[in-house]
Parts: structure tokens; C-alpha cells; sequence
């Protein structure tokens, strides 16, 4: 299959890229820069130069493609301290997904799109354990994810991967983990708010990518899938690793201290997500087989 996936030279986007190639689809990778574009040509897959804001390049790189991964997001816009970042940065990948989408329609073809497991939580008040069935109206990202399986019904094999706030691995240097290994490292302790309680899912960068395979190549259309190993880790036990990592304490802040110590971190310290992915193994026969999120944050690479 020739695949054209976009954000392909990312932390995410490598993996699924090297795991494409090994398996002998043809893979195109949009880069915005020359240094993308050789890490791309480095995973073995063809480039095409462009960015998120060039819809004609993403469009034609659709339409020559047999199927869709999209990974690319403006995430320096939506967590870069931006004014409005974090919402414009969601309605841009919603004209994006349309932009993609509307080329595969009728085409039976595979569009695998991202959102992300947090939003059952902060968007949809979902405390329990959030299944797969779980739909979310509306929201940031929310919206994306509802106009590619709105796809499902004009003729295209579309799904979405809600991917937990912690994909982690030795390739993980922008996510959740590293911005608050950078906080514990200004603060001089690693914090987690009241009592930590709250747990977050988590999945190997490795593990994620082999789910992104497995949905290009059977997932139904329309289909919801949960690219999750950990159901639900205590955010204190995260901070903890993180400050046994770095040798500094950690710490209790309140909610109100929060944004002092983690700035516009605190709303995601606080989210409780605990997340199941039974569905989509039993649908897709993924199970992971990389280290969980302490095992890995243990082992240090995080702290180089």
C-alpha cells in the first residue's frame, strides 16, 4: 500500500513510518524543512515537502496515495503559550482532516486520523473508565475526530486512535513527560497536585506505531480505537519517577498553586483518564509489548 502520512518525521511519526516500511508498504512522508525530510528519507519512506497550511500539497499527496495516517498537529501553537493556541491549533486540524477527507471520499480507501484519550475526560466529564463506545459532542480535537469517522458513512475506511497524554520512549523530546521533567527542573521538585490520585494512561512510542499499521491495513470504517497499554497510572507516581529521575523531591501543590509551579500544564496534571483499549485488541489483535510508562521512565533515557 502506498501510504502518505503526515507529522512523519515526529516522535510518533518515525516509529509509524519505520513500522510501515518493515512492512513493505510504500510510505511518503510530509516535511516542512530539509532536516525533517532526512529523517524521513532516513525511515526508508519517499518526501513530500509542505506543512499543514499547504492544503493544495496535502490534498494531492492524498489523492496519489492508496490510504491516510495523520499525525502532524500544530503543537507548538496549541502548547507554546500562545494566546487562543491551544483552540486554534484544534480548529486547524479540523480543516485539515476535511481538506484530507474529502479526496477519499468514495474511495473505500483507509484515513487514519489522531485524537487523544484526555478529551473523554476534560471535554467529556468521563471519570470512569473510558471505552472505546464513549463519543464526546464537541471540543478541541473532539471535532476532528467526529468529522473523520463522519467519513465512515461517504465511503471511506476511516478511524481514529486516541493516543494517551504519555507516548513515551527514547524518542519522546517534546510530549507531556519532557515538559514536566523541564518544570520539575525549574522548580527544583517534581509536583503533582492535591493528592495525585488521578491516573493517566500511557503507551510505548513502539506499541503505537504497530496499532497505526494494524488500522491502515483492517480497521473498519468508522472505527474508534484506543492506542493504550497502561490503563491508568497515579499522577503522583509519575511525578515521583520523574523526581527520582532528576534527584529532586517532589511535591504536593493545591489547584490553586498549581499554575505558579506547572503554568498551562496544571489543567492536564489535574485530568483523572483512566482508559481502556479491550475493544481494540480484541478487534485488531494489538497487544503491546514494550515497557510501561514506570519501567521507562526507571530506565533514565528520559534524564539523559
Amino acid at each position: 500500500m502506498r501510504a502518505f502520512v503526515t507529522g512523519a518525521s515526529g516522535h510518533i511519526g518515525r516509529a509509524v513510518v519505520a513500522e510501515l516500511v518493515a512492512a513493505k508498504h510504500q510510505v511518503v512522508g510530509l516535511a516542512r524543512s530539509e532536516a525533517s525530510a532526512d529523517k524521513i528519507r532516513a525511515a526508508g519512506a519517499e518526501v513530500v515537502r509542505g506543512d499543514l497550511d499547504d492544503f493544495a500539497g496535502l490534498i494531492d499527496a492524498a489523492t496519489r496515495s492508496d490510504g491516510v495516517i495523520h499525525l502532524g498537529y500544530k503543537h507548538d501553537l496549541a502548547f507554546g503559550g500562545t494566546p487562543g493556541g491551544f483552540l486554534a491549533a484544534a480548529q486547524h486540524d479540523v480543516r485539515v482532516v476535511q481538506a484530507i477527507g474529502e479526496v477519499l471520499v468514495g474511495s473505500s480507501k483507509p484515513f487514519v486520523s489522531t485524537a487523544g484519550t484526555a478529551q473523554l475526560a476534560l471535554f467529556g466529564g468521563i471519570t470512569r473508565i473510558g471505552t472505546e463506545a464513549d463519543v464526546v459532542v464537541s471540543g478541541p480535537r473532539v471535532d476532528g475526530e467526529n468529522a473523520v469517522i463522519a467519513l465512515a458513512g461517504r465511503g471511506v475506511r476511516s478511524s481514529v486512535i486516541r493516543l494517551p497524554p504519555t507516548v513515551h520512549s527514547s524518542l519522546d523530546h517534546h510530549g507531556f513527560v519532557p515538559m514536566f521533567i523541564a518544570a520539575a527542573r525549574k522548580n527544583g521538585f517534581s509536583a503533582y497536585v492535591g493528592d495525585g490520585a488521578n491516573v493517566w494512561p500511557a503507551v510505548h512510542t513502539l506499541d503505537a506505531a504497530r496499532l497505526y499499521r494494524l488500522a491502515l491495513e483492517s480497521a473498519p470504517a468508522g472505527t474508534r480505537l484506543h492506542g493504550v497499554a497502561d490503563e491508568g497510572v497515579s499522577f503522583r507516581a509519575i511525578a515521583e519517577a520523574i523526581g527520582n529521575g532528576l534527584g529532586v523531591p517532589t511535591k504536593s501543590v493545591s489547584a490553586e498553586e498549581a499554575p505558579s509551579y506547572l503554568g498551562a500544564l496544571a489543567h492536564f496534571a489535574q485530568a483523572n483518564n483512566p482508559t481502556s483499549s479491550a475493544h481494540t485488541r480484541a478487534l485488531l489483535g494489538w497487544e503491546p509489548t514494550h515497557a510501561g510508562l514506570l519501567a521507562d521512565l526507571a530506565d533514565r533515557h528520559y534524564f539523559a
